[in-house]
């Protein structure tokens, strides 16, 4: 190794945070530092080392294999926070750190999966999200596919699964997965694990008009809608329109019995309006029908009957 050559150090440091060898990767990066103070990329870099020290620290004082796992997964989000204070960091950085800590938690994952004999949904959907984020998006299907058989109406799990295959270029199939996973329930979808620019651009634009969590969720789906994202749509199973229907009913007596609430609520039963809109329309309903409950939307929320209808 060249000790005197900053791209060279740069490169080996990378190949030690892939490897999980944190404190070699700190150590050639502060090398880098003293042979390049002004270098942006050694400073960056630096700092995502010792920010995932501390973690990798923390983690290795944990015995139980799933809270380990679960606990570095956790890390990502405030990782995410913590990119925005330190700037754009270099794509291979970025890379060797998904490496290290999907691919970490992956292997804890994965081997209580197999002492377990396989089958576990809840094992699956972290095996999923875990082959995510090192970038093998094939194998993340697999294990996200056979989760979902288990839990069909799993929010979370449906959002990871929309998400790949957004990843792997089936915008269609991701489009479905996503609308079902945002009606069933938006504060089961974290945004935080979510990566296909598809659905973060979505999220940025709504989180721009000033909604956060857990309003934030609920709207995703309704901008969804007006933006000409959730463009997939299916015709609902009798007992499935039979469910939004009394849905709908209850949230509008709860938005009668109570206001408190109504960040959440309001966006909530949009979402139900513009699902049971898409309904009538399918089946060829009565425009009568259709008309009532854009009557309803209109007097729930103008701004947003206004774009939904132009």
């Amino acid at each position: 190794m060249d000790e005197d050559n900053v791209e060279q150090l740069l490169q080996d440091s990378y190949d030690g945070i892939k490897s999980h060898n944190i404190d070699a990767a700190i150590y050639l990066l502060e090398r880098a530092l003293s042979l390049d103070f002004d270098n942006g990329e050694v400073v960056a870099s630096l700092k995502i080392a010792n920010f995932w020290k501390e973690r990798q620290d923390t983690a290795d004082s944990i015995s139980n294999p799933f809270e380990k796992g679960e606990y570095l997964l956790s890390q990502w989000r405030p990782f995410q926070a913590f990119l925005e204070r330190v700037g754009t960091p270099s794509e291979q950085c970025l890379y060797a750190v998904r490496q290290h800590v999907f691919g970490q938690a992956l292997t804890h994952f994965e081997r209580l999966h197999e002492e377990s004999g396989g089958g576990d949904s809840e094992l699956m959907l972290r095996i999923g999200r875990c082959y995510k984020g090192v970038g093998e998006y094939d194998r993340a299907l697999e294990q996200l596919q056979a989760a979902a058989r288990q839990r069909k109406e799993d929010a979370e799990i449906l959002a990871e699964l929309a998400d790949c295959y957004a990843l792997v270029n089936e915008v269609q199939i991701s489009k479905a997965f996503f609308r079902e996973a945002f009606f069933i329930a938006p504060s089961r979808v974290d945004l935080a694990t979510l990566e296909s620019e598809m659905i973060r651009r979505l999220v940025a634009k709504v989180a721009d008009l000033g909604y956060r969590s857990p309003a934030l969720e609920e709207w995703v789906p309704v901008y969804g809608v007006l933006y000409g994202v959730f463009t997939v749509k299916r015709e609902l199973r009798s007992i499935e329109y039979g469910k939004l229907k009394q849905s709908i009913y209850a949230l509008e007596r709860e938005r009668q019995d109570r206001n408190d609430n109504e960040d959440v609520l309001m966006p909530r039963l949009i979402n139900r309006y513009f699902w049971l809109i898409d309904h009538y329309v399918s089946t060829g309903e009565d425009r009568g029908r259709i008309d009532e409950v854009l009557l309803k939307l209109r007097t729930l929320n103008p701004a947003v009957y206004q774009q939904y209808t132009t």
